[in-house]
């Protein structure tokens, strides 16, 4: 199992680019996969810096229908046009922050290898997704600025257009999300449903970033319980790009050896 961060908001070799976006690529046993495309083509840049060839990508996973995920599908698919690009229907839905649109480009739903699903899919034996993240516990606060369109109207977005990959290689399991914009209590909770046990690895964004770096009470509140209850799995939690240096800072504080950054360019696995 190998993982490589192809793009995050910083970096980790300084060949690379940095930005405000996630992709990661993952070769299994079966499989060699992105989970997120990051914002722009950095993440076709960084791969060739890294000596990763993306024309050998079979599969990539869209995390939700944000711009800072699915920025690179379409400079990816000048490079790779076979591999399937799997999203859930939703993340093809609009979406805003504010009065800012994050959505996906719509030019992307016009190539031929994407694949739109609605719920819980098993690819195969080392590859399942899931969503239906209904939780509530520890929510992002950074959330209620987000919204997405029902009937040409906004309306707090739910996050049903959120997956999961689950990745098992032999007796171990890796659990990857682009943001947890469920809240990843929530979606431990889901995956535990799912797979009675602790995933043993997890690569996710937090979502608790502030531009100015000023915390509620509220918001630190949910960033000290998350780390409590995260520090007490046996899983080690990789993370960046949307959890924020200061807040990543204070988990690390409580989480210790158990929470390791992700940088662009760096190996994490």
């Amino acid at each position: 199992m190998k993982i490589i961060t192809l793009v995050e908001n910083t970096c980790g070799d300084e060949r690379c680019t940095a930005e405000h976006g996630l992709s990661l690529y993952i070769e299994t046993q079966k499989h060699k996969l992105l989970l997120d495309t990051g914002q722009t083509d950095a993440v076709v840049k960084n791969a060739e810096v890294l000596g990763v060839d993306l024309s050998a990508v079979d599969t990539v996973i869209l995390s939700h229908g944000h711009y800072d995920h699915s920025g690179g599908i379409l400079p990816f698919s000048q490079v790779n046009r076979t591999a399937q690009i799997i999203m859930q229907q939703k993340a093809a839905e609009p979406h805003y922050n504010g009065e800012r649109y994050i959505g996906i480009d719509k030019d992307i739903l016009n190539l031929p290898n994407i694949q739109l699903i609605d719920g819980d899919m098993q690819l195969d034996d080392e590859l399942f997704l899931f969503s239906g993240i209904t939780g509530r516990r520890c929510y992002p606060q950074g959330n209620l600025k987000l919204s997405r369109l029902e009937n040409g109207v906004k309306v707090p977005d739910d996050f049903s257009h959120e997956q999961c990959l689950v990745i098992t290689q032999g007796d171990k399991r890796w659990l990857l999300s682009g943001c947890s914009h469920n809240g990843i209590l929530n979606i431990l909770d889901r995956y535990k449903e799912i797979f009675q046990s602790e995933p043993d690895f997890c690569l996710t964004g937090f979502h608790m970033m502030k531009k100015d770096g000023v915390y509620t009470d509220e918001e630190m509140a949910v960033i000290i319980q998350t780390a409590e209850e995260l520090s007490k799995m046996h899983t080690v939690f990789y993370s960046g790009h949307c959890t924020g240096i200061p807040a990543f800072e204070m988990m690390k504080g409580i989480m210790g050896d158990k929470l390791i950054a992700l940088h662009s360019g760096e190996r994490a696995l």
